[in-house]
């Protein structure tokens, strides 16, 4: 979304017309799902995609017409082999095509309004509707939400992970999430592990005992915890803290053995066999991974399956058939 809105930005200072592309239901098996988004313009595609392939070549060759036009509209895009576009993925795409005219002031301050939230991480609702000026709420749906005429879905400020330990493992995960749109704090008590230096990918770098992980970082129900300390000890007081408050999801890096005496200790302090449950380990995806680099992915890979599931839940479309780019 953030190159959609910059390039948006960039089309109206240089006085040219856009359209935006954006699916706001999605049926079936699709390459992407509600609120995917792409930005057309006199010289086609700008910047992002609802999927590539044939549904994206006639997608995009309807906000050319819709260019020359001047206008906006809403159409259903059948994914369907040998049907108009021969596809083998066997669904459908509604689409909003929004005309955006390079004169349009309330299209400029929201795109400028999305990127600052963007920018900050900060929550925000887009309101979208063919023919008219867009909305930004400050309260909405947990995804997508099409009600005929109107789409409403948050914006992407990205679901953060917190890495507990600063080690080999960390510096490989941390460029990984990044690179598949997590944010990514991380938290060590060694200051020569715990530096921007040393983690330059990450948006937040805290030093602090693992005893008093509230005085450093403010930890929220939506955040992916993955531990990764030095030592039993250290994930045994990382872990005892975690389980104490709601999260989105909480892994743990360890043999059976260290996870039978950490689960020890956390029963000794008081923590329910249901909170232990919880816990993701070993974490990772099975893969038979070594290196700090293989467990990079297999931890990585974890996190997108688990962050599908709850965007499934929340409504957002997790589809079967890959992108055709």
């Amino acid at each position: 979304m953030r190159m959609i809105f910059e390039n948006l930005l960039a089309l109206l200072d240089r006085g040219e017309d856009a359209v935006l592309v954006t699916v706001v239901l999605a049926q079936g098996s699709t390459p992407r799902g509600a609120g995917s988004q792409l930005l057309a313009g006199r010289e086609g595609l700008m910047a992002g995609t609802i999927g590539g392939g044939p549904g994206e070549a006639q997608a995009l060759a309807f906000a050319a017409e819709l260019l020359r036009e001047g206008r906006s509209a809403v159409r259903r895009l059948e994914l369907r082999h040998g049907g108009e576009l021969d596809s083998v993925c066997g669904g459908e795409q509604t689409v909003l095509f929004q005309r955006i005219p390079r004169d349009s002031g309330s299209w400029r301050s929201v795109a400028r309004e999305v990127l600052k939230r963007l920018e900050a991480h900060r929550s925000g609702w887009l309101a979208l509707e063919a023919g008219a000026d867009p909305a930004l709420l400050e309260a909405g749906p947990a995804g997508p939400v099409w009600d005929g005429e109107r789409l409403t879905f948050p914006l992407p400020v990205g679901e953060r992970v917190v890495v507990f330990g600063g080690g080999h493992c960390a510096l490989a995960l941390v460029p990984v999430l990044r690179s598949v749109g997590f944010r990514v704090a991380v938290f060590d008590d060694r200051p020569e592990f715990a530096c921007k230096e040393r983690f330059p990918e990450a948006e937040a770098v805290v030093c602090r005992a693992y005893t008093d992980i509230a005085g450093g970082l403010e930890l929220t129900a939506e955040d992916y915890a993955v531990v990764m300390t030095s030592g039993h000890s250290h994930d045994f007081e990382v872990e005892e803290q975690l389980l104490r408050r709601p999260l989105r999801y909480v892994g743990v890096m360890g043999s059976r053995t260290k996870t039978a005496y950490v689960n020890g200790r956390l029963r000794e302090a008081g923590i329910s066999e249901e909170a232990t449950r919880r816990v993701h380990t070993p974490i990772g995806t099975a893969i038979k991974a070594v290196t700090p680099e293989e467990i990079a992915v297999s931890i990585t890979g974890e996190l997108i399956y688990e962050r599908a599931l709850r965007r499934e839940a929340a409504g957002e479309a997790g589809h079967s058939c890959p992108s055709h780019l």
